[in-house]
C-alpha cells in the first residue's frame, strides 16, 4: 500500500512539472544567443523597450546576428510563411512565421531559403539580411516576436 501511495504522488507530481522551452542557438557567431543592448539612436533591443519617442513598445527579443550569418531553427519547428515586419518595403522586410515545442513565433530580418516545410534543431532556416543598410550602426540581431506579443525573454 505504501509503495502505491508513493508511486501514486509521485507521478502526480510529475505531471505539475512544467519545463519552460528554451531556444537553442539562433545565429552562427551567437551561439549564447546573446541579447542586443541599446544602442545610442536606435534604441533597446528588450522587451517592452520605448520605440518611437515612447509611442510604441518593442514587441520583440532581439538577438545579437551579424548581416549575412545563417540563422538556425532553436528547435524543431514548422515554417509557416513569410512574416514582414514593415507596411514599407526595404532591404531588410521579410522574416518567417514559425511554430514548435507548442509555441508560435516570428522572426524578423531573416531571408529565409524556405517559407514551408519543416526542420529540426540546428538546421539552417536563411540569413540575416543587411540591417547596416537600413539602420547604420545600430548592433545587427534577429527580431524574435511572439504571434501573441507576450514576451519571448523567458525562453533565452
Amino acid at each position: 500500500m505504501r509503495l502505491y501511495i508513493l508511486f501514486s504522488f509521485l507521478l502526480l507530481a510529475g505531471n505539475s512539472f512544467h519545463f519552460t522551452v528554451k531556444f537553442g542557438p539562433l545565429c552562427s557567431g551567437n551561439t549564447s544567443n546573446r541579447k542586443r543592448g541599446c544602442d545610442t539612436k536606435y534604441g533597446c533591443g528588450n522587451f517592452g523597450a520605448s520605440r518611437g519617442g515612447g509611442k510604441r513598445k518593442h514587441e520583440g527579443l532581439d538577438i545579437v546576428c551579424a548581416d549575412g550569418a545563417t540563422v538556425y531553427a532553436p528547435f524543431d519547428v514548422k515554417l509557416n510563411g513569410k512574416a514582414a515586419p514593415y507596411k514599407k518595403n526595404n532591404a531588410i522586410n521579410d522574416g518567417i512565421n514559425l511554430s514548435g515545442e507548442g509555441l508560435c513565433f516570428k522572426l524578423f530580418y531573416v531571408k529565409p531559403d524556405s517559407y514551408s516545410g519543416t526542420l529540426t534543431k540546428g538546421q539552417k532556416i536563411g540569413t540575416l539580411l543587411p540591417m547596416q543598410n537600413v539602420y547604420p550602426g545600430i548592433t545587427s540581431h534577429v527580431h524574435v516576436q511572439m504571434c501573441d506579443k507576450s514576451d519571448p525573454t523567458k525562453y533565452f
